[in-house]
């Protein structure tokens, strides 16, 4: 059997050549997420998350692998990112950032894997955050999207490009939360080499 891979499936989304903004369209997805706030740079909920996410989502593969026969590729992080004043993600105020961190999982997974992986999941490693994870289901539809490539700070004139500029020249208007997938990793990767797909989901704008 093929091992399910997330960036082959769904190449649009997940490998994506554009580096300027265009039009995508996502299908409902589900994914395993953990949610809170802070600077991702350096709030220890935020590395005790992502730990906690990693944990889950490989305990997740070797139950499906096991139990199911059906082994996948652990998708990348994804983010999803919003605050009380849009603006504060232009000017990269990180301490006024909420995020809701994701990685995707195969149609087969079911909440009672999840819920049976975080229990393994705690028997190996004693990470109080594991409790939080969860399944997330995310319908986002049309988007507006770009592959950046570049350090996540600056990501800040992509962004007001979108906001300023694309999005009143066709006639749109956001809606949801920006979506942030991170193909790269940071700790291997040189900054001006991050590979990161930014998203937004949109709506026809209202006259």
């Amino acid at each position: 059997m093929t091992t399910y891979d997330i960036k082959r499936e769904l190449k649009d989304l997940y490998a994506p050549k554009n580096t300027g903004w265009a039009l995508v369209d996502v299908p409902e997805q589900q994914f395993i997420a953990i949610e809170g706030s802070g600077d991702p740079n350096t709030s220890a909920d935020y590395a005790s998350a992502v730990e906690a996410l990693y944990t889950v989502a490989y305990s997740i593969k070797f139950t499906s692998k096991r139990a199911e026969g059906a082994d996948f590729v652990v998708g990348p992080l994804e983010g999803l990112w919003w605050a009380e004043n849009p603006e504060v993600f232009i000017t990269r105020e990180k301490d006024s950032w909420n995020w809701t961190m994701l990685i995707s999982q195969p149609h087969w997974v079911s909440t009672n894997m999840i819920e049976e992986a975080k229990v393994a999941a705690q028997q190996k490693k004693k990470l109080p955050a594991l409790a939080d994870v969860r399944r997330f289901v995310l319908s986002e539809g049309c988007c507006a999207q770009v592959l950046h490539v570049g350090s996540y700070d600056d990501e800040g004139p992509v962004l007001a490009e979108l906001h300023n500029e694309y999005l009143d020249a066709n006639g749109l208007e956001p809606v949801g939360l920006h979506h942030e997938v991170y193909l790269s990793d940071p700790r291997r990767t040189a900054p001006d080499r991050l590979r990161t797909v930014l998203r937004q989901p949109v709506q026809p704008a209202e006259s």
